[in-house]
């Protein structure tokens, strides 16, 4: 299974319009950060995790030509807003394009995205089945995908394990029994907004205290504000087995 981050930056992105802070302002290629996404190779199958604004820029950057399936984690904009661009699959493959989401996020894309989803549909607009998941395991194709809820402050938002690979964005608390759906991961990613607490995400310590808890081979932190600090310096103070994520990075699991 091949794991490349798409997007690793929050909801603004990096750099922040109009900010002058040393983060924006990096030369550092890794300091870039897009909204966050990331996409699996798997099975012969192309998945890719949250379509948000920059979706058609990070499919374009990272030349991927095959897309299967697409899964949500939340209906929050810097997840959802690019959905409309998976047409470009339609017309190469000419097949409907498989999205997955749990039921309250699947109404919210009717509803953001009820154009594609009209009687009387226009011409060219995508094409999407729209699957509602529940808290349980379910398959593509043969490739098992195991949600685990985390609550985004008062919001639940899925998590997805795929063999021993396991993605968490938009966390602040995780219960122990999703917590257990998680544990013998040998690679996990999870979000650190930055060090300073915050309402609705883990900041750094918290990222890394839940990243002991559960105890992986690797673990590399996502979904970073320009606040968390400079790639680079960040990176020194982390735990041998723990890695800053960047837009590009590739790895095998």
């Amino acid at each position: 299974m091949k794991v490349r981050f798409l997007g690793t930056g929050t909801s603004q992105g990096i750099p922040v319009i109009a900010c002058e802070c040393k983060v924006c302002k990096s030369l550092d290629f890794r300091d870039k950060r897009l909204r966050t996404s990331i996409q699996i190779e798997v099975d012969g199958l192309s998945i890719v995790i949250d379509t948000g604004p920059d979706f058609r820029q990070q499919m374009l950057s990272a030349h991927i030509t095959q897309l299967d399936a697409v899964l949500f984690t939340h209906e929050h904009k810097d997840h959802t807003a690019g959905l409309d661009d998976i047409r470009a699959y339609n017309f190469k493959d000419d097949r409907d394009m498989p999205v997955y989401a749990m039921e309250r996020v699947a109404n919210k894309i009717r509803q953001v995205f009820d154009y594609i989803f009209a009687e009387h549909k226009y011409p060219g607009i995508p094409r999407v089945v729209l699957h509602s998941i529940e808290n349980a395991p379910f398959y593509i194709n043969q490739t098992q995908i195991i949600p685990i809820e985390v609550m985004h402050y008062k919001l639940p938002v899925f998590g997805f394990r795929i063999e021993d690979f396991t993605y968490i964005t938009d966390a602040k608390t995780v219960a122990e029994k999703e917590i257990e759906k998680i544990r013998g991961s040998k690679i996990l990613v999870v979000n650190a907004l930055r060090k300073e607490e915050h309402l609705s995400h883990f900041n750094l310590e918290q990222a890394l205290d839940f990243i002991h808890k559960i105890k992986p081979q690797k673990a590399f932190l996502t979904h970073l504000s320009h606040n968390m600090g400079l790639h680079k310096k960040v990176s020194a103070e982390l735990p041998d087995n723990v890695f800053i994520a960047y837009d590009g990075l590739e790895i095998n699991c």
